[in-house]
């Protein structure tokens, strides 16, 4: 069906972010729902001076690896401690700063 609005051509733009987001894992972030709640909070919008054609068919998406591959591996039992650096502003103890 060919879009005269631009809320419809959103509304059906989400075809590919949703398609994206059926393969990945439980919790990832939905871009499609954000566009659709944008979209659902625009204002009334004048059609477009020209029908646009329809959009492509959202194509096939390869299965994804295992779970078990894409679990994220963090580093454990390590701590952190800054090193002071010293500043080139900084002058040594018992150094005067000549101008």
């Amino acid at each position: 069906m060919p879009y005269k609005n631009p809320k419809e051509l959103l509304t059906a733009a989400t075809a590919l972010p949703a398609a994206i987001e059926g393969r990945l894992p439980e919790g990832a972030p939905k871009v499609s729902t954000m566009l659709l709640d944008a979209t659902g909070k625009m204002p009334d919008l004048p059609d477009f001076p020209m029908e646009l054609p329809d959009l492509p068919a959202v194509p096939e998406f390869p299965e994804l690896p295992g779970t078990s591959e894409l679990r994220r591996r963090y580093v454990t039992a390590v701590e952190v401690k800054p090193t002071p650096t010293p500043s080139a502003r900084t002058p040594a103890l018992g150094t005067e700063i000549l101008s």
